[in-house]
């Protein structure tokens, strides 16, 4: 088994690949990490013997004090080896560095120095090691004004404020979905590469970028449409612009209901994509779901009864409940990476229309169960 530590867990990139490899208990044993153990030698040591595995990704990368990035980063890879030294432990050792080695910035700087040092060590006592060298990192959850140019556009579009191009530079991307699969796969080879470059999936300039989060802002948050996504690359900006929207205050939306002395009509949904819609009927007291994506589309619409819709985003306690009535037409969109689930709390049979964005696949589901 694998008993893999990740250093900054609690980060974008730590908490995606905390998640991902939580996904196959049965190769992997995650431990769990806090930034506090840097204070104390003796909590680090304790954790770094139950490790087989160890991805360094604690790091500082914005701060007012430019010198302040430079010293911590360094201080945390003096941290790190002190402590693999003073347990004689070997690990299979993975450090997430960045394209900006390139740079003279004290972040690059930080990262090249902090890369080298943790390859003398390696090389010293025998231990595997792998230096990713990471292009620019989006996706999901992504902090605003840190990760990257497309959480800050993401944020501002989803909460009424207006971004700004200070350069409309090309931006080498990689998806974190695509990342973490970089990291499982060196972890399951034992890749030993001190500059093993990740090669970035989508090249886009910033004003594209822009352009296509402004598409998403007024077709699907402002009028519930989804987007027609031409790409793998359009479908993870699209699930990054959703996991921006203030999801308690944004559903259910209401959908309008035409009556008349037939009865009534209610579009559901209006689509640029493609998919799979499907029916369901729940029998009073039963739940339906307790599972998540990881990239799926999922949009659920009440027509007949009463329901209860929950989500909660993994790896948090929090749980946002909606109530929901086929009496008041309107729809929930599942995010990636929240469990979620319906219960009739009715007294008659529900009536749900669920729309998905592709077919479903039993040898590719993306469908992965976890109770809300």
């Amino acid at each position: 088994m694998l008993r893999i530590g990740i250093t900054g867990l609690a980060g974008f990139m730590g908490t995606h690949l905390f998640n991902r490899l939580s996904l196959e208990p049965e190769l992997f044993s995650l431990i769990p990490f806090e930034d506090s153990f840097f204070q104390d030698p003796a909590i680090l040591n304790s954790w770094i013997k139950k490790c087989n595995v160890v991805v360094h990704m604690a790091a500082l990368n914005r701060h007012n004090q430019p010198d302040e990035i430079y010293n911590t980063n360094i201080s945390l890879v003096k941290q790190l080896i002190s402590s693999l030294e003073a347990t004689d432990s070997k690990p299979h050792l993975l450090f997430s560095s960045s394209t900006q080695e390139e740079r003279n910035n004290p972040y690059g700087r930080s990262k090249l120095e902090g890369r080298k040092m943790l390859e003398e060590w390696a090389e010293k006592v025998g231990a595997p090691f792998t230096g990713l060298i990471i292009p620019n990192v989006f996706g999901p959850f992504g902090n605003p004004y840190y990760n990257s140019v497309i959480a800050t556009f993401s944020h501002q579009l989803t909460h009424g404020e207006e971004p700004k191009i200070d350069v409309d530079g090309l931006l080498k991307l990689i998806y974190i979905n695509e990342l973490t699969e970089v990291f499982r796969s060196c972890i399951l080879e034992k890749r030993v590469d001190r500059d093993y470059k990740v090669p970035h999936t989508s090249e886009n300039k910033v004003s594209e970028i822009l352009a296509l989060l402004e598409g998403f802002k007024s077709n699907y948050l402002e009028k519930g449409m989804i987007p027609q996504l031409k790409s793998d690359f359009e479908r993870n900006i699209f699930n990054t612009f959703r996991s921006y929207i203030d999801i308690p205050l944004h559903y259910p939306v209401s959908l309008k209901e035409h009556i008349d002395e037939r009865g009534s009509f209610v579009e559901t949904m209006r689509l640029g994509i493609g998919g799979q819609v499907s029916f369901s009927t729940t029998h009073p007291g039963i739940t339906r779901g307790n599972h998540f994506h990881t990239r799926k589309i999922e949009r659920f619409v009440v027509v007949k009864g009463k329901a209860v819709i929950q989500l909660r985003r993994i790896g948090t306690k929090e749980v946002i409940e909606y109530r929901v009535s086929g009496k008041d037409p309107s729809f929930v969109d599942m995010p990636v990476w929240y469990t979620h689930n319906i219960k009739n709390v009715g007294e008659e049979d529900l009536y749900t229309l669920f729309w998905i964005n592709e077919l479903y696949d039993p040898d590719d589901p993306d469908t992965f169960f976890e109770k809300v």
